[in-house]
């Protein structure tokens, strides 16, 4: 199942942005953070996917997501312009970003390229 962060979760679960200046992943297993906002259409589209993702990859990834409505200095701390943005985490190696409702197939790919995870 998909989370919602705030940015006090954020810190604690992903990357505590105000103590490291270079990347530091908190995670125990690869995640993905997905950036929206509710009037976002192709975020809305993007939703069910990424629950689908998941269930299908569950205790191999996590996937968090953050409204940037609600979550502005998150947003900005991360230059988020336009959204559904997709922030893939592997472990011990810099995210990558992905922008737009990507299809399933695609996320998928980038999760085995980037995450080094297979389903």
């Amino acid at each position: 199942m998909t989370e919602n962060l705030t940015k006090e979760t954020f810190l604690e679960k992903v990357f505590n942005y105000e103590k490291n200046k270079e990347w530091s992943f908190e995670g125990e297993i690869p995640a993905i953070i997905d950036f929206y906002a509710d009037w976002c259409g192709p975020c809305k589209a993007l939703a069910p996917v990424l629950e689908d993702l998941s269930n299908e990859y569950e205790g191999k990834i996590h996937i968090y997501k953050v409204d940037t409505e609600a979550e502005q200095e998150l947003s900005a701390a991360f230059g988020i312009r336009s959204i559904p943005s997709m922030l893939f985490c592997p472990k011990g190696e810099e995210p990558q970003m992905a922008n737009g409702a990507l299809p399933k197939k695609q996320i998928e790919q980038i999760i085995g390229d980037v995450l080094k995870i297979k389903k």
